[in-house]
């Protein structure tokens, strides 16, 4: 795609504003691997009222985690499924999106835990297939482990496989990794055709897969320029196989009054920083990503400071002034970004602060780049 035909996508998206969606801390530890106080919890009431107040602040989607052991700071672990179930009985309006890890959960199960958490909470879920990266997480629970390639082959069954059953009734599908015989779900998800798809992964095999089968696409933070390069690969190849992609991208967000403080604010962060867990959780994930067949994927590039937030929220750079930071983001839409997946240090009280101050610039710069091309 060349920078005019970038340009040309960015005004016929002009009328959508972005989105917003926030990790949801249902793992200990926080969004960074550092010892700074971070004043967030795992416990459901506190995350029963972040998802109220995300939801009255603007945020439109909650991405709950998958994690099956300890590691990096996050020692204790709630199920994601069950964890969403328990936000959306606290909130209306707001889609909770729900991890899920194939290998763990088989599709015919996964489509009917999603279809009546749909039904129940009046078509407010989506998934985020993880194909996984954590070799010694499998091994723990007992998991087969798939070289690379082969996860997001069983990932994109998967996807396929929930599509089916969600849209068809006599359902019937011959995979490498799934199989299915005139298999009919009733009830199935209110959410016409099917609850939205998301996955992650910066490998080619995840691109690929999300060119092909999912409604989004998930990608670490980056500079523009890098995510415009994975976003017109994304776009290309999913143009040619007749499907459309949206893209979020992850961004740790610090929000302050003045720059200085917002840096201030990073620094800390980083100068607390746990040697020893982030040196951990790279040699991990540096390790997964030599093992795609073009030896980068998620991290490849990712320094120490990078990696001391978990999907290098830091290179999005939405750390500043309200001002500086719905500046960025508009620009971001420019690009082609749809969502914005954030993490803050401290959940609550920066949602607030994030919904009053910086949202209403973003509208507003919205609405005025919007007037300029009519």
């Amino acid at each position: 795609m060349s920078y005019q035909d970038s340009e040309s996508y960015s005004a016929g998206t002009l009328q959508e504003p972005i989105r917003f969606a926030y990790w949801v801390p249902n793992v200990s530890g926080g969004l960074v691997v550092s010892k700074i106080e971070q004043r967030t919890s795992w416990d459901i009431d506190y995350n029963r009222k972040l998802a109220q107040l995300a939801e009255q602040n603007g945020f439109d989607y909650a991405l709950s985690q998958i994690r099956f052991t300890a590691g990096y700071g996050a020692d204790n672990q709630h199920e994601p499924l069950v964890f969403s179930q328990a936000l959306l009985a606290a909130t209306d309006r707001l889609k909770v999106i729900v991890a899920l890890l194939p290998g763990p959960w088989k599709p015919a199960l996964a489509a009917k835990q999603l279809a009546s958490l749909d039904q129940l909470y009046g078509g407010r879920v989506a998934v985020n297939i993880v194909s996984g990266w954590f070799k010694g997480e499998f091994r723990a629970i007992g998991e087969p482990w798939l070289e690379h390639d082969e996860r997001y082959r069983r990932s994109e069954e998967f996807i396929r496989a929930l599509k089916g059953i969600w849209t068809q009734d006599d359902f019937t599908f011959r995979g490498d990794f799934y199989r299915f015989q005139n298999y009919t779900l009733r009830p199935k998800p209110l959410q016409q055709p099917h609850p939205e798809i998301f996955q992650g992964g910066s490998s080619r095999a995840a691109r690929d897969m999300a060119s092909r089968v999912s409604d989004w696409y998930f990608t670490n933070g980056n500079t523009p320029e890098g995510h415009q390069a994975q976003i017109d690969d994304i776009r290309e190849k999913a143009a040619a196989n007749g499907h459309t992609v949206k893209i979020g991208v992850n961004a740790f967000i610090i929000a302050r009054d003045t720059e200085e403080e917002a840096r201030r604010v990073l620094q800390e962060i980083i100068d607390k920083a746990d040697p020893e867990a982030v040196n951990a959780f790279g040699h991990e994930v540096k390790n997964a990503g030599k093992a795609s067949p073009e030896g980068e994927g998620n991290w490849a590039k990712s320094t120490f400071e990078d990696l001391v937030q978990y999907n290098d929220g830091f290179k999005t750079n939405l750390i500043g002034t309200p001002e500086q930071i719905a500046e960025r983001i508009v620009h971001l839409k420019s690009i082609g970004v749809d969502l914005i997946l954030s993490a803050f240090l401290h959940f609550q009280e920066e949602v607030v602060y994030f919904g009053e101050r910086v949202l209403p610039l973003v509208r507003k710069l919205e609405e005025e780049r919007l007037a300029a091309t009519v």
